[in-house]
């Protein structure tokens, strides 16, 4: 596990930074769903999908309550760098994204982990935070099922539509 340092950062940033990271995910499972053709996968990251959509949604609820009267503005850049999952180039392997997303899945563990340490004052969200961490978990076990089925028919060559995803 990655230590973050977050006793550095304002609780607020933290919980932003966590929106606009559960914002980010929704959006690349999003873009992957439309453009894979496997069903079984397609089913897959819209499930993913939604689940960041959730998470995003009680984040946003705990910042309420944490910081009522305070406006949810998102930021461009988050306070504590995570890792982005990127496919501009139609050349990439799918499998390449999925990797991608799989080291931001482990990161947002490693993110709700620590921050669950900065509600020590709150048990309920602090077990809230650490149910997350334990659903990004899970969500990297599913890409990795994934990643390594897409890897085997990346090695033998075997023609899937859109196994390279572009823009």
């Amino acid at each position: 596990m990655k230590n973050l340092n977050l006793k550095k950062y304002a609780l607020a940033d933290l919980l932003l930074a966590a929106v606009k990271s559960e914002i980010d995910s929704q959006a690349v499972y999003t873009r992957l769903a439309k453009a894979v053709k496997n069903a079984f996968l397609k089913e897959r990251l819209d499930f993913l999908a939604l689940e960041e959509g959730k998470h995003q949604k009680s984040l946003e609820e705990l910042f309420r309550q944490r910081f009522p009267g305070q406006a949810i503005v998102v930021p461009d850049t988050p306070v504590v760098p995570l890792p982005e999952v990127r496919f501009r180039d139609e050349l990439v392997p799918l499998s390449g994204i999925i990797a991608q997303a799989m080291d931001a899945e482990q990161a947002a563990h490693d993110f709700y982990l620590q921050l669950a340490e900065l509600f020590a004052d709150d048990p309920a969200r602090k077990n809230l935070l650490l149910y997350f961490s334990m659903m990004e978990m899970g969500h990297y076990k599913l890409l990795d099922v994934e990643k390594s089925s897409l890897e085997r028919f990346e090695e033998y060559g075997e023609e899937q539509e859109l196994i390279h995803v572009g823009p």
